[in-house]
């Protein structure tokens, strides 16, 4: 019996691939460069698998593709907004994440925005590094503390629970947060977590500001001028969700009018394209979209991606199966 024929859009780490050959007839994406609209209509016409990542656009017109081979996308990564579930339903093809494993290290980088952007440490090590640092003074580069300070967290899921220990557990932060699905009130006094009815309560109280909800429609722009008008001068918005839940043109302005104090940034709208008026802002942490880039969970993301994959092809329904 033939292996099934499988397309991996982007490189993964070697022992995720071998794993993945032994099991099937693979091809790779040797220049590891994000594929083309008519590059993955065609994939879909020859491939029984395609395994796509964030920077693979599988739009409707994509879906148009025929002939149509494709069976089923076991998407790297637990966000699937890159992918229009509707036209993929549409022409029968099952959709799949890789939700858990990147919750933790996620959430390492979330909070080590918030402590860089509130400490300076990425203006502190500029400094450093162009030779302009003229030793300790009293009043020297004087950011915010952020031991006590109150978290604020939007979309309160497996990451932004995840974020929620770090702040309680290990800086003693009082968590407050909006969720249109609330968690167990048992969950969330784990945490010392309480809810606020609307984004703008939580907006108006908090010190930091950290986004954890999926990319959507209807997130898209869920931060905007009015809402960040809403911040505390001296509060943070740190963004490792998706790129477009936050209005780039908006978050820039309110950085540069001090509307508040900085922002700590994983993804971008647009991204790689970044609003390039970010480069010129030493209130904004500016890191390149690797929440979950360790060695560790890019393994078991790709772990995950595999395990969906024998069970599509055993006829089983996958574990991690959104459509």
């Amino acid at each position: 019996m033939n292996k099934p024929k499988i397309l991996l859009t982007r490189r993964w780490p070697e022992a995720a691939e071998v794993r993945l050959k032994e099991l099937f007839d693979v091809c790779l994406n040797l220049d590891d460069q994000p594929l083309s609209t008519g590059q993955l209509q065609e994939a879909l016409g020859q491939y029984d698998a395609v395994l796509p990542t964030v920077t693979d656009a599988f739009t409707a017109e994509v879906f148009n593709a025929e002939p149509l081979r494709t069976k089923i996308l076991a998407n790297f990564g637990v966000g699937y907004n890159h992918i229009d579930l509707e036209a993929a339903k549409a022409r029968g093809i099952t959709v799949t994440n890789t939700p858990d494993v990147l919750t933790d290290c996620t959430a390492d980088i979330a909070f080590g925005l918030l402590l860089a952007v509130a400490r300076r440490i990425g203006e502190g090590e500029r400094i450093v590094r162009a030779g302009q640092w003229k030793g300790w003074r009293p009043n020297q580069m004087l950011g915010s503390k952020v031991t006590g300070k109150t978290l604020g967290i939007i979309g309160f899921g497996r990451i932004g629970q995840a974020m929620a220990k770090r702040a309680h557990f290990g800086f003693d932060m009082p968590v407050i947060y909006y969720t249109p699905h609330p968690p167990s009130p048992a969950l969330c006094a784990q945490f010392g977590a309480s809810p606020r009815d609307s984004i703008e309560a939580v907006l108006q109280e908090a010190d930091f500001v950290s986004l954890h909800c999926p990319g959507s429609k209807a997130n898209r722009h869920l931060i905007n001028a009015e809402r960040l008008a809403l911040m505390k001068p001296s509060a943070y918005l740190i963004n490792t969700a998706r790129g477009d839940v936050v209005e780039s043109e908006a978050l820039v302005q309110a950085l540069k009018n001090q509307t508040i104090a900085g922002a700590g940034l994983d993804v971008y709208e647009g991204e790689p394209n970044l609003h390039p008026d970010f480069l010129e802002l030493n209130n904004a942490v500016l890191v390149p979209h690797f929440g979950s880039a360790t060695t560790e969970t890019r393994i078991a993301m790709a772990m995950r991606v595999i395990d969906n994959l024998i069970a599509f092809f055993n006829g089983e329904e996958p574990g991690d199966k959104v459509i």
